[in-house]
């Protein structure tokens, strides 16, 4: 392999580590973990299903802001609080932790497992 090939290849290798590691400032946590965080006035809870996931299955305090509409909502969010993100299985949850996280919020978390984690 010349040396053209080997840099797109370390390029590529590049994008999927970046995609698939955490960024810095999101902490996964468990379901318990977010349980806790209940009792806690100053922490906001974000569901990102779809209004029919949310609707069939959800928790309070979880207020539904499906990942698609999460960016024109992010006004109706308080920057300066926690927020705990939730999904059915952890993957939309910790891309919208992401979106959170680029538009300056601070201690963002994602439930490791989502909603299928739930007991």
């Amino acid at each position: 392999m010349g040396i053209i090939e080997w840099i797109i290849l370390l390029f590529i290798i590049a994008f999927f580590i970046s995609r698939i590691m955490p960024v810095k400032g999101i902490t996964n946590i468990s379901v318990q973990e977010a349980k806790d965080k209940f009792k806690d006035n100053n922490v906001q809870f974000i569901d990102v299903r779809t209004p029919s996931e949310y609707k069939a299955d959800h928790r309070k305090p979880f207020k539904n802001i499906p990942l698609a509409n999460l960016l024109s909502k992010i006004d109706t969010l308080n920057k300066e609080k926690e927020v705990v993100v939730i999904c059915q299985s952890g993957i939309r949850s910790a891309k919208a932790a992401k979106v959170l996280k680029k538009q300056g919020f601070q201690k963002v978390y994602n439930v490791r497992g989502g909603m299928s984690a739930w007991v």
